[in-house]
């Protein structure tokens, strides 16, 4: 298959390559607290991921490798190693991805994610029944109805806006029907222990989508990890808590990248 058009979104001139990767309702529009902070640090670059947002749609069905080798291909572009945030369902391409392309992968940072919807059949199911969902409702309804779960109850409602907002500009079909088989079938706890980079794994405290023990089991499982609670945090901790998430993020930048205190 032909390569698809991907759109990133970049900031910073200097340091390694952090390549962002968001949840399955979402875009690069996700990432502006990391694009707008740890730029300063580091070379970040957001991608819309193949069918989302302002990227081209696929030439055909993606699964979880072709989205993880999609993103491996944004990696070699640049001609370096990256270190890698996945949020959700991003978490879950950037597992796939330190295991088919170890080299191209410097560390991990897997948020609010997990081993992949087909854990758990009822999960699979559900997630499967996606893409006929937004089909029904189309992208505005869709994010209307399941944006507010993705951030905490206690959420301003200007978060909750620009998340329903970001949801509605980022799906459409087919891509979301791809994005949602690939969770549908992902059980990645068989080889999670294969991955050999060094990750940082957090979670809301209130995340409501995953869920904590999600991300406790994807911690667990890795070898070299370090597991963090943002406290007052829904599933989309970097935009809800971006303080507190982005000095995690470059607490372990510092010592898996050596990045300087100061920028």
């Amino acid at each position: 298959m032909a390569a698809t058009a991907i759109h990133v979104e970049e900031a910073g001139s200097a340091g390694p390559l952090l390549l962002c990767l968001h949840g399955i309702g979402s875009s690069s529009a996700a990432f502006a607290p990391q694009l707008a902070e740890l730029s300063a640090y580091v070379r970040v670059v957001a991608w819309d991921a193949p069918g989302y947002a302002k990227s081209a749609d696929p030439e055909g069905p993606l699964d979880l490798d072709g989205f993880a080798d999609a993103a491996a291909g944004l990696i070699r572009e640049r001609g370096t190693s990256a270190h890698v945030l996945g949020v959700s369902w991003g978490g879950v391409i950037a597992l796939r991805l330190a295991v088919r392309h170890p080299g191209l992968v410097d560390s991990l940072i897997v948020a609010d994610s997990s081993a992949g919807s087909g854990t758990d059949p009822a999960k699979a199911d559900a997630m499967r029944q996606r893409a006929a969902e937004l089909a029904e409702l189309g992208p505005r309804a869709f994010a209307e109805r399941r944006g507010p779960r993705l951030v905490s109850p206690d959420a301003p409602p200007q978060l909750v806006r620009r998340v329903v907002d970001t949801m509605a500009a980022s799906v459409r079909l087919p891509g979301y029907a791809y994005a949602a088989e690939s969770m549908a079938g992902a059980d990645l706890r068989p080889e999670i222990p294969a991955v050999a980079a060094p990750a940082l794994v957090l979670c809301g405290d209130q995340d409501r989508v995953t869920g904590v023990e999600a991300s406790q089991a994807v911690a667990g499982a890795l070898h070299k990890t370090a597991y963090v609670i943002v406290k007052d945090a829904g599933h989309l901790a970097n935009q809800e808590r971006p303080e507190a998430f982005n000095a995690w993020v470059l607490s372990h930048l510092r010592i898996t990248a050596r990045i300087p205190e100061q920028p």
